[in-house]
């Protein structure tokens, strides 16, 4: 399949999957490179530049093809050297950058001296114009679904992707709600050129994180996650768990009054307890609402090919079949 995405990045599928903290080392962006999309490796993982370094040189040892390094900009205990974080990406030979939070702007310069092209996520129409304005090669527009920062305005795709093709002249991928062949032919449909994929590849055999993740995720229901620091207008969907309860209630006691220290404990250093340690309980990690189309943990490969398989189907029997005047006898179900 050939769109606007897979040209601009030199991959066979347009897939990519996402920057995810702790869950984008070189085991799973290799994965996915080598099945023909978009592997990422989380830049922020790694502590320091130099770290970051070696694992892109790690994932180079496992794939040939084309994969990117995530930049998120947000609100942090401590500020990240980014300027230190780019040139181990340039000096890398990495050629994709997807970047999130906060605008890249002042960033935008060094990406593209180096001839890095960048696809920026945003959570709404008029943060996708503006990175188009400062440069971005292309844009991940984040519905309301998706886990992790989904911003403030609410709007699912049914509604953002649609306005986000009219608005745009950069191409874009849809994000948020994204698990199999259905989800790609409804991004493609509502004007994206392919889409980006987190929590579905979290729960694959290839994802570096521990087994009770990957079991919470298949197990998990569409009603099993949560909005939580929408008072800091912060706003992050995390999957439910005892210490997000607990991070409900103190939201629920401060009030406007709530500060980012009142759930340090509940937001700081969960990642690793999650991830590595595999202590569910542990606090709030990004998931989103799309655990509830997950029930089987395959190899990344399995994943997409089942994917790209099953959306050719349905392009040239289901829909081109409306169109031949038949009739539909049964329930149609094409689940990646």
């Amino acid at each position: 399949m050939k769109t606007a995405i897979t040209e601009l990045f030199g991959i066979q599928h347009p897939i990519i999957q996402g920057g995810m903290h702790y869950v984008g080392f070189a085991e799973l962006a290799a994965a996915v490179s080598n099945a023909g999309g978009l592997g990422i490796i989380t830049g922020l993982t790694q502590r320091t530049p130099e770290l970051l370094a070696k694992e892109i040189a790690r994932c180079r040892d496992m794939t040939d093809k084309p994969f990117g390094v995530n930049l998120t900009f947000l609100p942090t205990f401590s500020t990240p050297p980014y300027p230190e974080y780019i040139a181990a990406i340039r000096e890398g030979g990495v050629k994709a950058v997807e970047t999130a939070g906060r605008s890249p702007e002042q960033y935008m310069p060094a990406l593209k001296a180096a001839g890095i092209k960048v696809i920026h996520k945003c959570t709404s129409v008029r943060h996708s114009l503006k990175a188009e304005k400062i440069g971005c090669n292309a844009v991940s527009v984040d519905g309301f679904e998706c886990g992790g920062h989904p911003g403030e305005d609410d709007i699912p795709n049914m509604i953002l992707l649609p306005r986000a093709a009219d608005a745009l002249k950069i191409p874009f991928v849809a994000s948020g709600g994204m698990a199999d062949a259905r989800s790609l032919v409804a991004a493609l449909s509502m004007g994206a050129s392919g889409m980006n994929m987190g929590t579905r590849f979290v729960a694959t055999k290839e994802a570096p994180v521990h087994e009770n993740v990957k079991q919470a995720i298949v197990k998990a229901s569409e009603l099993d996650t949560v909005l939580v620091m929408r008072a800091l207008r912060n706003t992050e969907r995390v999957l439910k768990n005892k210490g997000v309860a607990q991070l409900v209630e103190i939201e629920r006691s401060k009030g406007a009054s709530l500060t980012i220290d009142d759930i340090h404990d509940q937001v700081a250093g969960v990642y690793a307890k999650v991830m590595v340690d595999g202590d569910m309980d542990a606090g709030a990690w990004s998931c989103g609402m799309v655990v509830g189309l997950i029930d089987d943990i395959p190899t990344v490969k399995e994943l997409i090919d089942r994917i790209m398989s099953e959306a050719e189907t349905i392009i040239r029997q289901r829909l081109t079949g409306f169109l031949d005047g038949k009739v539909e006898t049964e329930k149609a179900r094409a689940v990646a």
